[in-house]
């Protein structure tokens, strides 16, 4: 996966923005005004995704080298991911669903509708 292929797969997703909240540099992915995944578009090529916190832990554990608390973000709840080649693209893919449905999942019950009426 490069930063292309990753910002196409996540603005193909339901109701999802980007932008520069933050610098010039930190790009954004939202659901409904909810962030979801981050990555900076200088230098070494990481992603910031949400995850649940059991789930995190024994990622950080099996991809030590890649996997790393959130940088900048809820330790317990974010991971950033080293993508160097070492991960397969397919789990990558995977574990942006599951960072947008976490946070679908935390979003009110109106705007849950709204993302399955649309």
């Amino acid at each position: 996966m490069n930063i292309e292929e990753f910002r196409d797969y996540c603005l193909s997703k339901k109701a999802v923005t980007e932008g520069f909240p933050f610098d010039e540099t930190t790009l954004v992915f939202k659901v409904m005004g909810k962030m979801f995944a981050l990555t900076d578009v200088e230098g070494e090529f990481k992603l910031n995704l949400k995850c649940d916190p059991e789930k995190a832990i024994s990622l950080r554990e099996k991809y030590p080298d890649h996997l790393l608390p959130g940088y900048h973000m809820n330790k317990k709840h974010w991971n950033t991911i080293i993508v160097d080649g070492s991960i397969p693209d397919k789990l990558l893919y995977e574990w942006i669903d599951e960072s947008y449905d976490l946070i679908v999942a935390s979003l009110p019950k109106v705007k849950q509708r709204e993302l399955r009426t649309d």
